[in-house]
């Protein structure tokens, strides 16, 4: 199996993968790699399924190389790493590439692959990132928003009387209360900033067909209010580091198990 890592913000999600697709998936905390026993959760959350490639993605430059040396010390792999530079399928058209975080690429290889281009992907995550793909299968950028959760967490820290906040859909549009006040505010209008956001991105790309698809914490939940989303893909960021392992090293992968 490959054993692929979406190091982010938050948590770290790791998958376990064929040649074919992401068969098993698992999440730890991303702090875990800053602590004396991220090993022994790593080899807790593989178990005994033997490892024979490693890859992955990360906007946690400190975390990374923890993450590496893990890999390394458990199955005596070097992960391939998610860079401009080793993308199937994917041109960049963006000043600057090596700004690009490596999961909004992992992204767009996914996205293209599984679902055709011009596409735009919306990863709900700690931020919420929108990224396109245009027709011609080349990544020109996207759009960066806070996320859910540190919207919510933000006007709790910085407010005297705003209690911290569990997301869930609401009903009502008038809050009788102030955690439902700040529920409405945080899903409905939500919503209504990411409808905004993707029509301006659909008139820039004048396609008549663009697919959307949404990945992240909390896509089920922001999807099932917005049509406009096509598809909810929780692993589409694994298949894209699993996409990128294969350009990188499956070939002799695959050669070595015919």
């Amino acid at each position: 199996m490959i054993l692929l890592l979406d190091i982010g913000n938050t948590h770290t999600h790791i998958g376990l993968a064929d040649r074919r697709r992401v068969r098993r998936h698992f999440d730890l905390p991303t702090a875990t790699w800053f602590e004396s026993g991220a090993v022994a959760r790593l080899r807790g959350g593989v178990g005994d399924t033997p490892i024979e490639g490693a890859a992955l993605c990360s906007v946690v430059p400190r975390a990374t190389p923890l993450a590496r040396r893990a890999v390394k010390r458990l199955w005596r792999l070097d992960a391939i790493a998610v860079t401009p530079h080793n993308l199937p399928g994917v041109g960049i058209n963006y000043a600057k590439p090596g700004t690009i975080g490596p999961d909004r690429l992992a992204n767009a290889v996914a996205v293209r692959r599984r679902y055709g281009v011009p596409a735009i992907v919306i990863d709900f995550g700690t931020a919420v990132t929108f990224d396109v793909v245009d027709a011609r299968g080349d990544y020109v950028g996207g759009i960066i928003a806070p996320g859910l959760s540190a919207m919510t967490h933000y006007l709790h820290e910085h407010t005297a009387l705003l209690p911290p906040l569990r997301i869930r859909e609401t009903r009502r549009i008038i809050g009788r209360s102030t955690e439902e006040a700040m529920r409405i505010g945080a899903v409905r209008g939500y919503r209504g900033l990411v409808r905004e956001l993707l029509r301006a991105l659909r008139r820039e790309l004048g396609a008549r067909r663009v697919a959307v698809v949404a990945t992240g914490g909390y896509a089920r939940l922001m999807a099932a209010g917005l049509p406009e989303i096509q598809a909810v893909d929780p692993l589409l960021t694994l298949e894209g580091v699993r996409l990128v392992w294969e350009r990188c090293a499956g070939c002799r992968w695959r050669q070595s198990h015919e």
